[in-house]
């Protein structure tokens, strides 16, 4: 399936009849609705030159957290580390900044342009322990292809 996301994926990226922000949006749409386990499907990008990142394009219930410091939660620790952050169980995180009551795990992988991090690619999930090393394979593509666009 996973290959097939990938082909799609490309298409979506390829398509420069439709705004950059649509074709993220499409993205987030299509992982949200073809992967059970993947709940929330969002980007958040650095805000210029500010330390902090903004909420993106994404898919699933509807966040307050449209603007994160750098260190803050999963997503700003990830702006800092510029690695994947895999959390098996959120409720075990101490840096976690809770969306829903519901979201049982959670992925972020980085976005990088020319070696820099500008954003990244965050997925919850209400199942415990999901994501395997092939979600983070998967993740790193989808932004390697993402990247290709901004």
């Amino acid at each position: 399936m996973l290959e097939t996301l990938k082909k799609q994926i490309t298409a979506i990226t390829e398509n420069t009849a439709v705004s950059t922000d649509s074709r993220l949006q499409d993205i987030c749409d299509l992982l949200k609705e073809n992967i059970d386990y993947y709940d929330w499907v969002g980007f958040y990008f650095k805000n210029g030159d500010k330390p902090e990142l903004k909420l993106g394009p994404y898919a699933g219930a509807e966040t307050d957290h449209t603007i994160i410091p750098f260190g803050k939660g999963i997503c700003g620790q990830v702006a800092v580390s510029n690695k994947n952050f895999v959390v098996a169980d959120v409720a075990a995180q101490d840096n976690y900044i809770a969306c829903s009551i519901t979201v049982k795990a959670e992925i972020v992988v980085p976005l990088f342009i020319n070696g820099e991090n500008i954003g990244q690619i965050d997925i919850d999930s209400n199942t415990p322990n999901p994501f395997t090393e092939q979600d983070e394979r998967f993740l790193e593509f989808v932004n390697a292809e993402v990247a290709k666009i901004l």
